[in-house]
Order: C-alpha cells, then structure tokens, then sequence
C-alpha cells in the first residue's frame, strides 16, 4: 500500500479535549494508509521539509497563538498541496489575533448563543442548545456529505463568521429569542470546504466534546473530511 503521511497538531485550550478528541481518529487514519505524526505544537509548521511531505494536517488547537514563521510555514504547505482539516474549536478558533489565518480556514467562531438565562446551571451547559444540521444542496451530492440525512445534536451551536470562498456542505439557524438581541434567525455554515492553491481545507463546527464526535453523522462527516482535504496527488 502506498503510505501517505498525516500531521495532526494538537493543544491549546483543555476544554475542547484535544488529545482524546484526535486520539478518536488515529486509528482510522493510519486504517486508511497513513502514517501518523504527532506534534504538541505548531511550531512544527515552521519545518519546511516535514510540511512538503504531509498530505493532510488534522489541527485540533483552540485558541492559543502561532508565531509569523508558523503559519507562513502552514499557509505555504496547504498552498502545495497539504490538506487542512479539523472539527469546531480545534480549528475554527484558532489563534484569534491572525487574520492570514482566518483567511486560510475562511470561517472564525464569533459565539455559541446559550440557553435561557433561567436554565442555566453555570456550566459550560449553558451554552448547550438543541439544534438541526441541515445539509445543502451541494452537500447532498457532495462525496463528504452525499447520503447522509439531516440531523440533530444537543451541545454548541457555532455562529461563525465566514466568506463566499467556501463551499458549504451543511448549515444551522440560530432561531431568534426574546433573550437574544437579534432580530432575525441567523443561517451559520456548518460544514464547508475550501480550496487554497493546490490544497484543501475541511472544516466542520461540531465536536465539542468527545461525545459529540461520536455521534455517527458527525464522526462520518469528519472521517470522509479528512480524506477529502488530504492531498490528491502524492509528489
């Protein structure tokens, strides 16, 4: 079998549980053919060489910080080729001061509008809400999304910031409540990929915790994600 080679870079803020949430999907990786390195930081992105020999960077880093040489580095790779992907936090809130990042992934966490103020227990399930994943019509064709059904969850809902860059494979509606200031119901994009360069992005907003990662339309979604966005044609 010809090997190719993932980075999965991981860290950051503890909440989002970075180590056992990339832990899920080594063993799928390396089932489908590629041999896995594992880095504690992201100045690994700094190496020009390990980068033009990765195919696909799983990232699982929330907020936390990346040196002007790092993301050069990682904006460089992905431009050649490398593949970018990642779930909620790990990657779509990331290094919030960097705008080249921001482009790179084309989406940034702005909130996850929490319940009503009188159902909240002052955990971080203040901020769990039911909500539905609704795929588009480009995400029902779409070889990441293509016969899967719309679905539920009840944890964080993203509200992202994002551009027409992306292809979007699946959304959600932020519904309007008398306890939130606005005033229509807010489409968010859930799902969506990305081409920059030669490379693709994946990004999908669930995955908050280990849990929701295991819930089958979301582990799908990120496991066809993630071949996806590795690199098409192996140099």
């Amino acid at each position: 079998m010809s090997h190719r080679r993932a980075l999965v870079v991981r860290g950051g803020w503890d909440g989002h549980h970075p180590v056992e949430a990339t832990e899920l999907f080594l063993p799928f990786l390396r089932d489908n053919g590629f041999d896995v390195r594992v880095s504690e930081s992201n100045e690994v992105y700094t190496d020009a060489d390990e980068m033009a020999a990765t195919d696909l960077v799983l990232q699982c880093v929330t907020m936390s910080e990346i040196s002007r040489e790092a993301l050069a580095g990682l904006r460089t790779a992905v431009a050649n080729g490398t593949g970018l992907a990642g779930w909620h936090g790990g990657i779509a809130d990331s290094y919030r001061a960097s705008s080249d990042y921001l482009q790179l992934v084309g989406g940034q966490f702005a909130t996850h509008p929490g319940r009503h103020p009188d159902e909240r227990p002052g955990t971080e399930e203040d901020n769990y809400l039911a909500y539905r994943v609704e795929l588009t019509d480009l995400g029902r064709t779409h070889e990441i999304t293509a016969g899967l059904d719309d679905f539920d969850l009840d944890t964080e809902q993203y509200w992202v910031l994002t551009d027409d860059l992306n292809d979007v494979l699946a959304t959600t509606t932020h519904p309007v409540q008398p306890y939130h200031p606005w005033h229509r119901p807010i489409v968010s994009p859930a799902v969506w990929t990305r081409t920059w360069g030669a490379g693709r992005v994946f990004v999908a907003t669930p995955g908050h915790t280990p849990d929701v990662l295991r819930e089958p339309s979301v582990r799908t979604i990120i496991e066809r994600g993630l071949l996806w966005a590795s690199r098409t044609v192996s140099e």
